[in-house]
Parts: C-alpha cells; sequence; structure tokens
C-alpha cells in the first residue's frame, strides 16, 4: 500500500518559504564600495578652517556644529569641536559607501552587530572591536549646502584612512570575515616586521590601514597613526597647488618615496591628524609584499 506523506498547511508552507528567503537576504552582504568621508576632532575650529579650507583649498559648510569639506561630489572630510572630556584620539569617525545602507543594517544586526545609531538619511554607524566609530552610507548621497569641489583643491580623492590598531584578529573578524574587506598590502619600518596592513574594500578600490603599535602612543605619534590618505597622478601638481594656496614649512614640498613604492608627502593639521598626500600608482618597488588589488584612480572606482 502507496503511503501517503503529510502536508504541510498552505500558510505553514508559506510561513516557512518568507522566512527561509528572510535569512537569505539577512546572509548577504550588499558592496561596500568605497570611502564617504573622515571625520576630525579640533580643539582650534578657527585653526582648523585655515588648515581645512585655505591650506588644502577645500570648498566647505556648516550644519549641526560640523564643518564639512568638499573633496569630490561624494567625498568629503568633516570636522567637528572637541568634546569634553577630550578623547585621546582626533580621529572621530570613519565612513564607507554601500549600495544598499538598509540591507548593510539589516546584514550586520543578523549578524549581532551592535547598530551605534540606527539607520536615518540614509545612513547609520557601529563601532568596531576596537571601538572606532564606522558610518556606512548610501551611494549617492550628497550633503545639502556642500558646494562643489573648488578649483583651489590640492586633491579631488580620499583613497585610504588608517588607524591604531592594536588587535588586528579582532579587527580582521570584522573588516575582513565579516564585512569582505581584501588584502592590499602590508609592510614595515624594518625588514621582516609588519607595522602596516592594508585592507581594500571588498567592491572598490580605496583601503583601510591597520597602523600596529603596540604600545601607549604620545599626542603625536598618535596623530601619525591615526591619518587619512588624498590621493595624486602626480605630486609635483599637489606641490604646485599647496605653493600657490600659501603653504607654511618644509613639509609643503618635502616628498618621499612611500614604503609601498608610491610617492608621498605629509602635512599635520593644527590637530597633529596626518594628511598624506599619495601618488595612485606606484612608481617605486615596493617592500615587504606585492601589492594585490587595483590602484585607484582620479574618478572613483564604483
Amino acid at each position: 500500500m502507496r503511503r501517503v506523506r503529510p502536508r504541510l498547511p498552505l500558510s505553514l508552507a508559506l510561513c516557512l518559504l518568507l522566512c527561509l528567503s528572510g535569512l537569505s537576504l539577512a546572509q548577504e552582504r550588499p558592496a561596500i564600495t568605497g570611502i564617504a568621508f573622515i571625520r576630525m576632532y579640533t580643539a582650534d575650529p578657527a585653526a582648523s578652517a585655515t588648515f581645512y579650507g585655505k591650506t588644502l583649498g577645500l570648498g566647505h559648510a556648516e550644519s549641526d556644529g560640523i564643518t564639512r569639506y568638499s573633496v569630490n561630489d561624494l567625498q568629503w572630510l568633516e570636522v567637528e569641536a572637541l568634546p569634553n572630556p577630550a578623547p585621546a584620539s582626533r580621529l572621530a569617525a570613519i565612513a564607507f559607501t554601500t549600495h544598499d545602507a538598509t540591507a548593510l543594517e539589516r546584514f550586520l544586526k543578523a549578524h549581532k552587530v551592535v547598530i551605534e545609531q540606527p539607520l536615518a538619511h540614509e545612513t547609520f554607524a557601529v563601532h568596531d572591536p576596537e571601538g572606532n566609530l564606522v558610518y556606512f552610507v548610501q551611494e549617492g548621497t550628497k550633503i545639502p549646502g556642500l558646494p562643489i569641489t573648488s578649483p583651489d583643491a590640492t586633491s579631488h580623492r580620499i583613497i585610504h584612512t588608517g588607524f591604531l590598531v592594536k588587535d588586528a584578529a579582532a579587527e580582521d573578524r570584522f573588516y575582513k570575515d565579516l564585512l569582505g574587506f581584501r588584502p592590499y598590502w602590508h609592510g614595515g619600518m624594518q625588514e621582516g616586521k609588519t607595522d602596516w596592513v592594508s585592507q581594500q574594500v571588498p567592491d572598490g578600490t580605496d583601503w583601510l590601514e591597520y597602523m600596529l603599535y603596540d604600545t601607549t602612543p604620545s599626542a603625536k605619534q598618535l596623530g601619525v597613526l591615526n591619518h587619512f590618505s588624498l590621493g595624486t597622478s602626480q605630486m609635483s601638481d599637489v606641490v604646485a597647488s599647496l605653493a600657490r594656496n600659501k603653504c607654511e614649512g618644509p613639509n609643503c614640498a618635502k616628498t618621499q618615496m612611500g614604503k609601498d613604492g608610491k610617492v608621498q608627502l605629509n602635512l599635520f593639521d593644527p590637530d597633529l591628524t596626518r594628511v598624506e598626500y599619495m601618488e595612485f600608482q606606484p612608481s617605486g618597488t615596493p617592500c615587504c609584499s606585492p601589492i594585490l588589488g587595483k590602484a585607484p584612480t582620479e574618478a572613483e572606482n564604483r
């Protein structure tokens, strides 16, 4: 005698189908395509305005206590007053763009990541394992009132950011294992020692740099570690722009070959946060490891 399999009620079958579909959607990570903005604290807003607005030549707009400086149509820098009590770091937050902020927030919730600032105005924020505030911004988001890129701008691209990291394994579980960041390059000041580990966004060419440091840095050292990078095709263009903008001091024209084979120039804002100008393409031989990912270009690779 043929046995008849019991059938699930239609309502239960639909419920299971929807639940499985929701689980699949929750587990699928939307594309993360690049850097949206970097936010710094300042103890001297007037001095910061001179540095970012005049020396770097960036147009700006102010709202809700934050001054935003346009680097290009979809990337900007943010400066806000130093809170009280003042944190050790002047790097307040970093932000990445995503194809779907709503889905990415749902994805992170499904993986038990605490949402520090729920989605609003196409942006939400979490803390990474070392406590850094990380925003995710819907791709294409523009800041109302932010002017177009100034002709005095010394660069039109943010290509990477970096900060102090003491537990690279914990950061890897968040950025690599969960978010899909990919190895880009690693190197160090001395042969055989790794001081910097670069992780490229999964769906673009911008990258995040772990600045490995196992002791407590001074304020000056922390400013070197916690930095952001502005890209250029030729460093001579940056040097010329800085001269036109009346940049003062020996660093304004001091270029050097980086360990990754790319020409660099370093400035420091009034609160010691390092601004690292970097050529898009290496012109020297990288030490320590090959560069594994595609190089950034003047137009954002998204």
